[in-house]
């Protein structure tokens, strides 16, 4: 940690401070099922010992005159027993409060983070260290390699704001994108989020993805491609573009080691307004898209868009209080309304050998949002895929025709939910 006791919020982080609500959480829920039952007091005391560990995530959220910033938290985070729905609403703006929180229920270990403060890749590496601590006050030891103990101090670069390292405001804007297609259903009330995840075996999958000449992430969103055309066809919507938000892991592309946000989102397109598209041809896009964009040139010309709002200086010089009357429709109307839907697939979560017996699986529960009622992420454990959609509808027609496709195609599906 610096020496000083506050830090700015990242990029991505400034809008979702100012955007998030009762429904927009803006929180997203990593989960690992354990074998036994979770002992309360002992997550407890490895919560206790890893945030000397974490210091960029023992913060508290709080108002500038411009920005957000986050201040030291001098309260210490207390696991809580769920007895909600996932992702709920915490009240991350008020002193003392800590912008994530860890539950537990029975034998399953969850943490739940606003984008505010990380992405899923800084989850990750906060669960298993936490699950790390947990197996040690159970009297398992395992070898530390790829978890983060408190043996290796914090460096600085872990909490790096990264986005404006590659910021060249030389770059030529990207065109304004188009109004997407959203689902016409109904919402629960308040306070409701539902679940669904598809159980897949990993090695199927994998080989179906290689027979198709694309990765798993572009055949499962493919899939998801194809089930949105299939219920506006079949339910006579009105056409427009079909767009998914794919968010890309940027350390992929540039060396960084910070835990806070440092993503892009790709969006892939199918216009059905110029004819059916059959899953060969869907596949083609969504492949060809992925390849152009997952380019170091795009992703910079991202970059600059994201964060060449915030340099101008008409905005840093407009208050806070309008910043927050503001964002969320400017969000509405330039992020969420120009996709249909989230897709994000966080890739395989590995565990030293020696705990992996104890872990049954990882899942990924993405942030609810009004834009876009249904979103889906997928996490990979052992043999195991963990497809899951996250909704604010009681409507299924989506799930049922996306999981029936891949059925259809030799998948087989085990479908758990939580209504």
């Amino acid at each position: 940690m610096p020496k000083k006791q506050w830090f700015k919020l990242d990029t991505a982080g400034r809008m979702y401070s100012s955007i998030k609500s009762s429904r927009a959480t803006t929180l997203f829920r990593l989960s690992a099922d354990l074998t036994e039952e979770v002992v309360a007091q002992r997550l407890q005391s490895a919560l206790d010992n890893i945030m000397d560990r974490f210091p960029y995530f023992n913060v508290t959220l709080r108002r500038g005159v411009f920005w957000y910033y986050f201040d030291k938290n001098a309260c210490k985070p207390v696991i809580e027993k769920e007895t909600y729905y996932p992702c709920m609403y915490m009240r991350i703006k008020k002193k003392g409060v800590h912008p994530f929180r860890v539950l537990y229920f029975r034998n399953k270990i969850m943490v739940e983070f606003s984008h505010v403060l990380t992405d899923g890749s800084g989850a990750v590496i906060f669960l298993k260290a936490l699950l790390y601590e947990y197996f040690k006050r159970c009297g398992v030891h395992a070898d530390p390699e790829g978890i983060f103990t408190l043996d290796t101090p914090p460096e600085l670069d872990e909490f790096e704001d990264v986005f404006g390292k590659y910021f060249d405001e030389n770059l030529p804007k990207i065109k304004r994108r188009v109004r997407a297609f959203h689902f016409p259903f109904a919402r629960e009330k308040r306070g409701v989020y539902n679940i669904v995840t598809g159980i897949m075996p990993t090695d199927q999958l994998l080989q179906l993805s290689r027979d198709k000449g694309v990765s798993m992430t572009e055949f499962l969103s493919a899939v998801y491609f194809d089930a949105i055309q299939a219920l506006i066809e079949r339910e006579g919507f009105k056409k427009r573009p079909i767009v998914l938000n794919i968010p890309v892991n940027l350390r992929k592309f540039f060396p960084s080691n910070t835990l806070r946000n440092f993503f892009i989102s790709v969006t892939p397109m199918i216009d059905p307004r110029l004819g059916h598209y059959s899953f060969d041809e869907i596949l083609q896009h969504v492949r060809a898209f992925m390849r152009i964009t997952a380019d170091e040139k795009y992703i910079r010309q991202q970059i600059r868009m994201n964060v060449i709002s915030e340099k101008t200086l008409y905005l840093r010089l407009v208050p806070l209080f309008i910043k927050d009357l503001l964002m969320p429709y400017i969000y509405k109307t330039y992020g969420e309304g120009t996709y249909t839907s989230g897709f994000s697939n966080i890739g395989l979560i590995q565990m030293p050998e020696t705990l992996e017996r104890y872990i049954k699986r990882f899942e990924l529960y993405p942030p609810p949002s009004t834009g876009n009622t249904l979103k889906i992420t997928v996490a990979s454990y052992q043999n195991n895929v963990y497809l899951t959609f996250g909704s604010l509808s009681r409507d299924r027609r989506v799930e049922e025709i996306y999981f029936r496709r891949l059925r259809e195609m030799g998948i087989p599906v085990k479908i758990e939910s939580n209504r």
